[in-house]
């Protein structure tokens, strides 16, 4: 079996709206794998209505693009008797093998999507929810709020300055990873005992998980951890300098790698003995940092990246994101997305390894669904009902 079939047979259904659920089932379609997201027909997923509307229509607004490429959409109201009856059609016929949402638990019985209902109906089913705090709070949680709750913003800022949150929402994306380490354990565990799983995310615990050194340094040795700007608690010097025309970060991580900084032309008069060792210069980061800062000031930054890379010391302009996507390991690596209805093109972040299916696929994917594109695809052509009964659904507004 090829790399891009591996995942060709495997069948999600996913209650999804936000970011957390909507890339992590955006992960897995880039496996290759079936992926159906579901929405209520009225309301649907608020972020197609973020960002800019530039396709001109509503629901496609650009935020929504971002991560929903690959994928099909339908709307169902499982609220109605006749919307859960289609959702049981939907498990049994299209051999569901992953349910997944981000509804708060207390919906969960509600919409009979609770684990133990979807259960009786797949029985080998993985089920998987995604939640602020776990399936038994129902405390509604968004991405910052999850950032300044689990620490997040208060390591991330300048040292006398307010809590910042952070460039990207690492605790939607890192939950989402979570999740799909924890599927892959499901998948390889039903592969060898033919039985499903349940998944609870929380992206509370999934945020904290991340404070590694920091939960170990307060709790363990009774220090005090917060935000230092772009310094570095344990390591100096770490930090942005000025350069002729710029920027750049300097990351100096042992005592060897300080030697050879003391090579570099400039730096010379920074050869103190305090400074031999990491710990000393801990000890003096402030005028540590002062000092070097007046030498990279007399290079340009191409220079002085030239200089640090020739002796091996770890060095970076502070890119943009337009110089990000320039990056020779990027560029080759973006993927795309052709809307055949408009000819409008997106570009998307590449993945963290290129997988066998989107080699397979050129880097090029289906563009995102309209709101309820494919339900007559699934509706019809996959589960058999006609087009008088798909009438009868829409006038209970059941889909």
């Amino acid at each position: 079996m090829e790399d891009y079939d591996i995942f060709k047979n495997i069948t999600i259904i996913s209650l999804e709206q936000a970011t957390v659920l909507p890339y992590l089932t955006y992960r897995l379609a880039l496996e290759g794998a079936r992926v159906i997201r579901m929405e209520h027909p009225v309301y649907g997923d608020p972020n197609r209505r973020v960002g800019e509307n530039r396709l001109g229509e509503d629901r496609m607004f650009t935020y929504f693009l971002a991560i929903n490429c690959q994928k099909k959409a339908i709307t169902l109201d499982l609220g109605t008797p006749e919307g859960h009856e289609v959702f049981k059609k939907l498990l049994a016929e299209l051999k569901v093998d992953i349910f997944a949402t981000n509804q708060l638990p207390r919906n969960y019985g509600k919409l009979g999507i609770d684990y133990e209902t979807v259960r009786s109906i797949k029985p080998d089913i993985i089920w998987v929810g995604l939640t602020g705090f776990g399936p038994e709070s129902n405390e509604a949680a968004y991405d910052p709020i999850l950032q300044a709750r689990g620490g997040l913003m208060d390591l991330t800022g300048d040292k006398d300055g307010p809590p910042c949150v952070l460039g990207v929402p690492l605790p939607d994306m890192g939950a989402s990873e979570h999740a799909y380490g924890l599927i892959m354990k499901a998948l390889f565990k039903r592969a060898l005992t033919g039985e499903g799983s349940r998944i609870d995310i929380s992206m509370f615990q999934s945020t904290v998980s991340w404070l590694t050194v920091p939960i170990t340094q307060v709790k363990s040795f009774g220090k005090h951890i917060s935000r230092r700007g772009n310094t570095h608690e344990f390591f100096a010097p770490v930090s942005v300098y000025k350069t002729k025309d710029g920027y750049v970060y300097i990351a100096v991580g042992n005592d060897i790698q300080w030697e050879r900084v003391l090579g570099i032309r400039g730096f010379e008069d920074l050869a103190r003995p305090e400074y031999t060792r990491n710990e000393g210069r801990i000890r003096d980061v402030e005028n540590l940092n002062n000092a070097i800062e007046e030498v990279t000031k007399t290079y340009a930054t191409n220079d002085i990246i030239r200089a640090f890379t020739e002796a091996t010391v770890p060095i970076s302009k502070v890119n943009t994101v337009e110089e990000v996507i320039e990056d020779p390991y990027v560029k080759n690596e973006i993927l795309s997305s052709t809307d055949k209805a408009t000819g409008v093109t997106i570009y998307l972040a590449p993945l963290p390894v290129t997988s066998g299916y989107v080699r397979s696929l050129n880097r090029k994917l289906a563009f995102p669904p309209r709101f309820g594109e494919h339900n007559e695809e699934i509706y019809c052509s996959a589960l058999g009902y006609t087009q008088e009964y798909l009438g009868k659904l829409k006038a209970k507004k059941a889909i």
